[in-house]
């Protein structure tokens, strides 16, 4: 099947911040995929799908409504939620359709309704949980760098972003939903689970210009699938706010990855990426979503993904995933590989 006999992908919150990006970068990485821009505002999603253009278009969408409001019939190829997925609609109706599913916006402490949704119907559909730092970006950075090294010890994954740099209105739902919710942040310490809180929860990080400041970690799925992926004893992923008016006009996202271990020769290292992008952290998350979707397609990379339930190292190369990234104009700098 080509992209052009492919039913649309269902990009729901596509006119959104991140849902916009997103669909601008599917099309460049697939010009001739259908897409759908699905939203609440039929103005706003047709306004995006011009934007996008080829063959795009849009729809209105309420991801509250069992049948998500959306036509009788429409079928479509993958849906990939970019807002909270709070009913699981939206993942009831990729299973009963047997398509692929993206849960972009699920914390560490929210998964249980789609693990219980998959492990009800685990021969269904692919699901991949994305709830990780950027849209994966930095687990699967961080697993790149640790394939030089014969064992890891630490794992520190550190965003820093403009002060003013808001996200959408989704990503402002998703931090005051993780407020009222679970305000600790699980890390790994020296082996053990813990939920961080206080002073615990903040640490130091020093951008890609050498300017430092502080992070304060975050409840996400990085953690643990670094913690599966790799012989780690500590990991942390934090987000930290940089004052915009010292850097010059312009947002910019500075991803920071670090692991330390030991090379092959026994060694120590501690090796670093700095992944910068000239716009919001909304921009990082969509690339990462938008090159999951055309890997769970099959239209890169291998195969379509069968059914079972993925993390995005589950599922993606790390090299070519780096790749994809500076293909769509992220740029991924080695800023320090000494010992430690």
């Amino acid at each position: 099947m080509t992209t052009r006999t492919m039913s649309p992908v269902l990009l729901i919150g596509g006119s959104g911040h991140v849902g916009a990006r997103a669909a601008k970068a599917l099309r460049r990485l697939q010009p001739d995929l259908p897409i759908a821009i699905a939203g609440r505002d039929a103005r706003k999603a047709s306004a995006v799908a011009a934007e996008v253009g080829g063959p795009t278009t849009a729809t209105t969408v309420d991801i509250d409504r069992d049948d998500l409001g959306l036509d009788r019939g429409a079928s479509f190829s993958a849906l990939v939620v970019l807002v909270k997925d709070g009913a699981s609609n939206a993942m009831k109706r990729a299973q009963a359709d047997g398509v692929p599913y993206v849960a972009f916006s699920d914390f560490v402490s929210e998964i249980g309704p789609v693990v219980a949704h998959y492990i009800a119907r685990p021969t269904r559909a692919p699901i991949l949980m994305l709830g990780h730092a950027l849209g994966g970006t930095s687990t699967l950075a961080a697993l790149h760098l640790a394939q030089e090294l014969r064992s890891v010890d630490a794992i520190a994954i550190g965003c820093v972003i403009d002060a003013d740099d808001h996200g959408g209105p989704a990503a402002q739902a998703d931090f005051e939903r993780n407020q009222q919710i679970a305000q600790a942040a699980l890390l790994l310490e020296d082996g053990k689970w813990t939920w961080a809180r206080g002073d615990a929860s903040t640490r130091r990080i020093v951008d890609v210009e050498g300017v430092e400041v502080v992070g304060q970690a975050l409840p996400l799925l990085d953690v643990v699938s670094l913690a599966a992926a790799t012989d780690a004893r500590s990991i942390r992923v934090d987000i930290g706010m940089r004052d915009a008016t010292k850097r010059g006009a312009g947002q910019v996202t500075d991803l920071v990855i670090e692991v330390s271990g030991r090379r092959h020769d026994g060694s120590s290292a501690r090796l670093r990426y700095d992944i910068i992008d000239a716009d919001s952290h909304g921009r990082l998350s969509a690339y990462g979503a938008a090159i999951a979707t055309e890997r769970l397609l099959g239209l890169a990379g291998g195969p379509p993904v069968g059914p079972g339930l993925y993390h995005p190292e589950s599922v993606l190369d790390p090299a070519r995933f780096l790749a994809r990234l500076e293909e769509l104009g992220a740029r991924i700098r080695r800023t320090r590989a000494e010992g430690a």
